[in-house]
């Protein structure tokens, strides 16, 4: 007898084939069998009318410091993911030395968004080393499966301390770097990570470590992928890095090759276009390479007490490095609004570029203010007779920077979005789950791109996205028996209803820990999401009886 068996479900492979309607059984975790009677089992779910599909791998994701208070990686398992990979971007919290782990989580709480004290109430520190860290999380269990890069800024740290974020390493820094890196690759790395942008700032506005990184030192760590002969480099590049420096990482790491963040800037329509074309460029050498694309606009919701959005701005640095009544205070002062001004009229590449009739208010305080919502800054800023950036501040500072705001800084012309998904070197990717949790929530972005992109828009056949979700994903990742329909597979599994699946706006919430908030989203059309066999969530969420069915992914296909 099975374990499971859904019946009369339209089938879709993961592997881009037309579907097929058929049923499937589970056993002992895995697809057991696939065909229209495969028999009795103890639980028999009748699927007429829905799709079955494997579930979704989220390959962008920063659950490292949730998952140590969250087994189950809130809110993704309900929005369809069944295997999540964390620790891009080079933040981490293992390696880490207990000395440093205020300095990593403050990191953390400025570059990634989360909130210090939940961090500080909810992580726990049951390891120092990223060996320790996999062990711990297999002793803990997880919801989903979970794999883990060892991150660049954590390993600089750890070999640098303080100093990491302050200068270039010597000979013998970057040999322990090395061995580090090394050391973790033996126990289950899933890759690198590394970032030289220019908005990951850490604590009190200093670069993350790995920006003070130099080119014998990145070449050297990614070296010791091609030496492991295991691995993926994953880098998030700053708005000016050349192509071909990239493709020269590419080669010395001998390995698959992830550029992120690879989204379309209306400021500067040629810059998405360019990084793709590098990236094809080095495909065209032998070189692995591939980009990542999101199937979302990057839509913030942010006041002035955490400005993210302009954090990308060299000219708002003055603001990180004050902040409090400091930031107050510049945030009124006339020479430092013109730097900003001056510096937003250049057509470069970053988050935000002016573009300030995608920005709006939409919470105020004041009760004379409540006209302003749901207004852009723009259309308000003209009616004011002022700049759109002295409106913006002036209202901020007469509301005790409680003002909320959003604003749409990338990927918002769909015609380009389009281009990117359906661009042959992309991967759909940057949910950036677990991260900048008060600012906006893309956990669900498997789900957006089934319902808006496939359903509403026609971009490209279901097979096709379910492809881009699942198989691509875990082919690139060296992921093993996951992300496929078919017998001997893991039973991670999501059924949903094509006609009706997506994800809900966003809702803000207060349960981290410490009553700390954050914006999370709901499934639509979703009525089973399985990992390795056991259902995790369902048409209400997910299931508290479900326990932890998820697995530590430490061994990857070369």
């Amino acid at each position: 007898m099975f374990d499971l068996v859904i019946k009369n479900a339209k089938l879709y492979d993961g592997l881009g084939n037309a579907p097929s309607v058929s049923s499937l059984a589970v056993s002992g975790g895995r697809i057991a069998a696939i065909g229209r009677d495969p028999g009795p089992a103890q639980a028999t779910i009748h699927a007429d009318g829905l799709a079955l599909m494997p579930g979704i791998i989220d390959s962008h994701t920063h659950y490292d410091a949730q998952i140590t208070w969250d087994p189950l990686a809130s809110p993704s398992p309900e929005l369809g993911v069944t295997t999540a990979i964390m620790g891009n971007c080079g933040f981490t919290i293992a390696p880490c030395r207990p000395a440093d782990r205020d300095l990593n989580l403050r990191n953390l709480t400025y570059v990634e968004g989360m909130p210090l004290e939940s961090l500080r109430a909810g992580v726990n520190w049951q390891f120092e080393t990223f060996p320790q860290y996999l062990d711990f999380l297999e002793r803990a269990g997880v919801g989903p499966n979970i794999a883990a890069f060892i991150g660049h800024s954590s390993v600089r740290t750890w070999v640098m301390g303080a100093e990491a974020s302050k200068r270039a390493a010597g000979a013998e820094e970057i040999e322990q770097m090395r061995r580090i890196v090394a050391d973790g690759l033996r126990a289950g790395a899933v890759g690198l990570s590394s970032t030289t942008s220019y908005q990951h700032n850490g604590d009190g506005g200093v670069p993350m470590p790995s920006r003070l990184a130099t080119d014998e030192e990145f070449h050297a760590l990614v070296a010791t992928l091609a030496e492991a002969g295991r691995g993926v480099y994953m880098m998030t590049k700053a708005a000016d890095t050349k192509p071909a420096w990239l493709q020269a990482l590419a080669a010395s790491a001998k390995r698959p090759f992830l550029a992120a963040a690879i989204l379309y800037n209306p400021g500067v329509p040629e810059a998405a276009w360019n990084d793709m074309l590098g990236v094809a460029e080095g495909r065209a050498r032998g070189l692995p390479m591939y980009g990542a694309v999101s199937c979302c606009q990057l839509k913030f919701e942010f006041n002035m007490r955490e400005p993210y959005v302009f954090e990308g701005l060299r000219s708002w640095r003055p603001a990180i490095e004050v902040r409090g009544e400091g930031a107050r205070a510049l945030y009124a002062d006339a020479q430092f609004r013109q730097t900003v001004k001056d510096e937003l009229a250049i057509p470069v590449r970053r988050i935000f570029s002016g573009d300030w009739d995608k920005v709006e208010v939409i919470i105020t305080k004041q009760a004379p203010h409540k006209a302003y919502e749901n207004k852009s800054v723009a259309q308000l800023a003209a009616a004011a007779g002022k700049h759109p950036l002295d409106f913006l501040l002036d209202l901020a500072l007469a509301e005790d920077l409680d003002t909320v705001f959003t604003a749409v800084l990338l990927n918002s012309d769909e015609d380009q979005v389009a281009r990117l998904l359906t661009h042959p070197a992309s991967i759909v990717s940057l949910s950036d789950a677990g991260a900048h949790l008060t600012f906006f929530c893309d956990a669900g972005f498997g789900l957006h791109l089934l319902g808006h992109w496939v359903r509403e828009k026609a971009l490209m056949p279901l097979e096709r996205a379910v492809q881009k979700l699942t198989s691509e994903q875990a082919q690139l990742f060296g992921i093993q028996d996951r992300g496929v329909l078919r017998e001997g597979a893991h039973a991670d599994l999501l059924l949903f209803d094509p006609a009706t699946v997506g994800r809900s706006g966003a809702q803000r919430h207060y349960d981290l820990p410490g009553g700390g908030s954050r914006l999370l989203t709901k499934a639509k059309g979703v009525h089973g999401v399985w990992v390795n066999g056991t259902l995790i969530a369902d048409a209400h969420g997910v299931r508290s009886a479900a326990g932890r069915p998820g697995k530590v992914l430490r061994e990857f296909a070369s």
